[in-house]
C-alpha cells in the first residue's frame, strides 16, 4: 500500500478563497450563483468531501475547435456511489461529427438531431457541480472543454477543484527506472481499473465512464490515499 506524501503547504490550493474572488468578478446569472454558493474549506477531510464523478464525450480532443456532445455525472463519497443521483445529457454540436470520433463514442448524427445545444443545459450542469469536488480521469479534457463552454455561454470561465484518477494512478505506479528498463504501465481508464480487479465496462459512454472513474477513485483511496487527510492534500 502506497500512501501519498502530503503536499507542501505552499502547493495547496484554497479553492474556497478563489471561489469568493470569482463570485465578485463573474457576471450576474447562473455562473455567478455557482461561485456564490462557495466551495468546501481546504481542511475538509477527504472522507467528508462531497464528490461528483464527471465524464465528457466530445467530437475530438482539441477544446479550441471540438465540442462536447454528451456528459455524465454521478455523485459519490469515499465509500458510496449514489447511482440514483446520476445525470446524463446529450448536446447537439454546431458542426458535423467527425467519422473518427463517431467510431469511438458511437453517438450518431441521428441521436443528436433533437438534442439541445450545450448552452441550453449548462445551467443544469452548474447546479449539479455546486459545492462538489469533481472526479475525472484526465483533468485536462473536462476542465478545458467546460471552461470553453462557459466562456462562450456566460463570457466568464468555469473552474472547479478536481481529483484526477489518472494523476493519482501515475503517482502510485510510476517508477523512475521504468524510463530506462521498460515501458511504464498504461494510464488508460480500463488499464488502471484492471490493476484493482474492477469489472470491465464498455468504454466511451459518458455515464459509464463517470461510474468507472468513481469506482477507480474509491479503489485508489483504499490503497493509496488517506481518507482522514485534508482534501487540499489531493485536489488540483
Amino acid at each position: 500500500m502506497t500512501v501519498f506524501k502530503k503536499k507542501p503547504q505552499a502547493d495547496t490550493q484554497d479553492w474556497q478563497a478563489m471561489f469568493a474572488e470569482w463570485a465578485e468578478e463573474a457576471p450576474e446569472g447562473p455562473l455567478k450563483n455557482y461561485y456564490l454558493a462557495g466551495m468546501i474549506a481546504p481542511n475538509t477531510l477527504l472522507k467528508d468531501t462531497p464528490l461528483l464523478a464527471l465524464d465528457l464525450e466530445t467530437t475530438g480532443l482539441d477544446s479550441q475547435k471540438d465540442e462536447i456532445i454528451s456528459l455524465g455525472l454521478i455523485p459519490l463519497s469515499h465509500k458510496t456511489i449514489r447511482c440514483q443521483g446520476a445525470q446524463y445529457w446529450m448536446a447537439k454540436p454546431e458542426r458535423s461529427l467527425h467519422a473518427e470520433s463517431v467510431t469511438i463514442h458511437e453517438i450518431t448524427h441521428a441521436e443528436l438531431a433533437e438534442a439541445p445545444p450545450l448552452r441550453a443545459i449548462l445551467d443544469e450542469i452548474l447546479i449539479a457541480l455546486t459545492n462538489k469536488v469533481v472526479v475525472v480521469h484526465c483533468v485536462s479534457i473536462e476542465r478545458q472543454f467546460l471552461l470553453k463552454a462557459a466562456m462562450e455561454t456566460y463570457g466568464y470561465p468555469l473552474y472547479f477543484p478536481v481529483l484526477d484518477t489518472m494523476d493519482i494512478e501515475r503517482q502510485a505506479t510510476y517508477k523512475p527506472w521504468w524510463k530506462r528498463f521498460g515501458r511504464p504501465p498504461s494510464l488508460r481508464l480500463d488499464a488502471c481499473r484492471q490493476r484493482y480487479k474492477l469489472p470491465r465496462y464498455k468504454a466511451h459512454h459518458a455515464l459509464t465512464d463517470a461510474l468507472s472513474s468513481a469506482e477507480l477513485l474509491q479503489a485508489q483511496i483504499a490503497y493509496h490515499l488517506d481518507s482522514n487527510a485534508n482534501i487540499s492534500d489531493y485536489w488540483i
